[in-house]
C-alpha cells in the first residue's frame, strides 16, 4: 500500500513537471503570433498618412487580420464606416444647438448630407470587399476598382463637410466640435484609401509573379 502511494506521488510530480515544460512553449508561440501580426500591421500602415492612428485603430482586429492584406483593408474600411456613423449622429444633434447661427446651421445641414453620402460609399466598399473571396485576376480588378472608387468618394465627401466650416464667421464651438470628429473620420478614410491601394498593388505583383 505504501509502495502504491509512493508511485502515485511520483506520477503526480512527473505530470506537474511535464505541464510546466509545455505551458511556457504555448505562451511563447502565442506571443510570437501576436508579435508577428502587430509587425504586419505596422509595416502595412507605413503607406498611410496617419501611421499612429492606423496602428491604433487596427490593433484590436489583429486576431482577424493575421497576415491578410484583404482582412487588413476590410478592417480599415469597417473602422472608417463605424466612426462615420458615430459622427453622423453627433453632427445631426448639432442642428439643435442653442444660439446656432444661420450660416453654421446651413453648414451643419450640408455636412450631414455629405457624411450620409460617405457612409453610403463606405458601406458599399465594405460589402464589395467582403464578397470578393478568392476572385480571379479580372474579377479582382473589377471589384477592387469599385472599392477604391467608393472609398475615395467617401473621403471627398468628408473633406467637403470640413470645407463648409472653413469660411469666415465659422469660428464657434459648433465648428470646433464637428471638425474634431469629422477630421478623425477623414483621416481613417484616408488610411483606408492607402491600404486599399496597397492591397491592390500587392495582389497584382503576386499574380504577375505566379504567371507561368
Amino acid at each position: 500500500m505504501a509502495k502504491l502511494g509512493l508511485c502515485l506521488l511520483l506520477l503526480f510530480f512527473f505530470f506537474h513537471i511535464m505541464v510546466s515544460m509545455v505551458e511556457p512553449t504555448i505562451a511563447t508561440n502565442s506571443s510570437a503570433t501576436n508579435s508577428s501580426t502587430t509587425n504586419f500591421i505596422k509595416a502595412s500602415c507605413k503607406v498611410t498618412s496617419y501611421f499612429a492612428l492606423c496602428v491604433h485603430s487596427l490593433s484590436s482586429y489583429a486576431s482577424t487580420i493575421q497576415q491578410s492584406d484583404q482582412q487588413l483593408t476590410q478592417a480599415s474600411l469597417s473602422v472608417s464606416l463605424a466612426r462615420a456613423r458615430l459622427a453622423a449622429v453627433y453632427v445631426s444633434k448639432m442642428t439643435k444647438t442653442s444660439g446656432i447661427k444661420p450660416r453654421e446651421y446651413q453648414a451643419v445641414k450640408d455636412c450631414i448630407a455629405n457624411i450620409g453620402d460617405a457612409i453610403y460609399e463606405l458601406n458599399n466598399s465594405v460589402q464589395e470587399l467582403g464578397h470578393m473571396g478568392k476572385a480571379g485576376a479580372q474579377d479582382f480588378e473589377w471589384h477592387m476598382s469599385n472599392v477604391q472608387t467608393w472609398v475615395s468618394t467617401a473621403l471627398t465627401k468628408e473633406n467637403t463637410c470640413l470645407d463648409g466650416f472653413a469660411v469666415q464667421g465659422m469660428d464657434g464651438n459648433v465648428k470646433t466640435a464637428i471638425k474634431n470628429r469629422v477630421t478623425i473620420v477623414a483621416q481613417l478614410t484616408s488610411n483606408a484609401v492607402a491600404l486599399a491601394s496597397r492591397y491592390a498593388a500587392r495582389h497584382r505583383a503576386c499574380s504577375t509573379t505566379n504567371v507561368p
